[in-house]
Formats: C-alpha cells, structure tokens, sequence
C-alpha cells in the first residue's frame, strides 16, 4: 500500500488527479508506468465510444461510469507531460476555460446574436482566426484523418458547401452516386486493385454527400444497417439449424430464400 494514502467515503476530481499521479509513481502500478501516451491512444477511443453506448441506451448510471473512464485518460494524458515538465492538468483546464471565453462572446463579450445559427458562425470564425486557418481547405485539412471515416467526409463537405461549393439539391448527389457506381463497375472489369479501391472511396464519398442533403447521419445509418443484419442472419441461422441446413456447403440461393424469410419474421 501507498504510504499516506487516506481512503475516503468520496472522492473528487482533485482526489483523481492524485491517485493518477500515484499510480505513475514508483511505488505505484508498474503498468501504469509503463504506458504511453501511443499505447494507450486506443483505450481513449474505446472510453469514448462507451460513453455514447451509454447515451444511446439511456443509462445514467452507466454515463456516470463512462464518464469516469474518459476522465481517468485525460488525467493519465496529463500526467505523463507533468512528469516531463510540459504542462498539467491546470493548464489543461486554463486552455479550455480561455478557448469557451473567447468563442462566447455573446455570453462574456458585447457581441450580441438572435440565434444558433449565429452562435455558430462567430463560433467557426473565431475558431479559423484562433488556429490561423486562412482558406476552406485550411478548416477542411484541420479536420482529424483520425476520425471516423464516414464522419469526417461529412464534416469535409460541410466545410466546402460553407463556401458554396456543392450540389443546389438532393438531385445533383443522386447522380453522382449513380456515375461513381458505374465508375466502380468499369475499375472492376478492368481490374487494378488500386483503381478499384479509389473508386469505391470515390462511391463512399457520394454518398455520404446524399446522407448530407437527406438530413440523415451517415455513421448513424451504417450503424442501425449493420444492427439489422445482425438481427436477420440470426433469424437465417435460426432456420437453417431447424432445417438441418449446413451454411457452408449452400448455395446462396438457398440461402437468400432463408433471408427472405428473415426480413419477413416478427423476431427481426
């Protein structure tokens, strides 16, 4: 056990930032220690995206949880460049503090606006003079390669239709799709993986552009989509059990008429 360490009925953020920075420490826990900004990058994201199972399923308890998760990255986060002299969790909480200061000045300036929509606009222009972003492409290249892929196109084509570069409707991005998809026919035929693969990016890319247009949350969709078949190929293995069907060794006839049936059945 950590000499003085006093075990409490609660504990705050302050309590956090000090078990964190015992945990690093040399009596602390040697995997802790051992990590790395890079090596944990991963349990970031997990931590995040937990936080929105939580959300989607309307559990405050677990939020809270979740919640926790996330804060304990962020104090690992800080720790690591505390222990090297860079900055700590104060600063980290300075620099969030100045940057909502400075993009509400409708709230801690004189700057007055009427709606959302406003709030938005200051919002952006402050932000491209903050980060010194002096063209669209500028805004579009700060957008994180990281990010989910169909996320970040949708955030790219926003910034573009800012400066009215897009589709005047729905109409001009349906037909992009249709000619990227006979683009990516004729790739196939012709062969090339290479091709192939930027004209399936090019395919994606469209229709991201249409969930844009349709008012539809394209990472959104491809989620419920995939939940979906998740719930028919049960249905369809269901069957095929009762049917002493092997999946394997069927023809996919014989096995889309099972599907059918699948997209048919109440269990769905």
């Amino acid at each position: 056990m950590v000499d003085g360490f006093v075990f409490k009925e609660r504990y705050n953020f302050d309590d956090l930032i000090y078990i964190t920075h015992l945990l690093r420490s040399p009596g602390g826990c040697p995997w802790d220690r051992e990590q790395t900004h890079k090596s944990i990058r991963r349990d970031f994201i997990e931590e995040t995206y937990e936080v929105i199972e939580a959300i989607n399923k309307q559990s405050p308890e677990m939020l809270c949880e979740e919640l926790g998760d996330v804060l304990l990255q962020v104090t690992l986060h800080s720790e690591m460049e505390t222990e090297k002299g860079v900055f700590n969790i104060d600063d980290v909480c300075d620099g969030i503090c100045k940057k909502l200061i400075e993009r509400h000045p409708h709230v801690f300036g004189d700057v007055t606006v009427s709606s959302t929509g406003e709030v938005l606009t200051n919002w952006d222009a402050i932000k491209k003079n903050s980060k010194n972003q002096k063209t669209q492409t500028d805004s579009m290249l700060a957008v994180p390669r990281e990010f989910p892929a169909l996320m970040r196109a949708d955030k790219v084509q926003k910034k573009a239709r800012k400066v009215g570069f897009d589709w005047d409707s729905a109409d001009g991005a349906f037909q992009k799709v249709t000619e990227e998809l006979d683009e990516l026919k004729a790739a196939v035929s012709e062969g090339g993986q290479e091709n192939i693969e930027e004209e399936f990016g090019d395919l994606l890319f469209s229709v991201v552009n249409v969930s844009r247009f349709i008012g539809c949350d394209s990472e959104e969709c491809l989620t419920k989509a995939t939940d979906k078949f998740i719930k028919r190929f049960s249905v369809v293995e269901k069957l095929a059990a009762e049917r002493n069907i092997d999946m394997k060794n069927t023809d996919i006839e014989e096995l889309d008429k099972l599907w059918e049936i699948a997209k048919a059945s109440k269990e769905e």
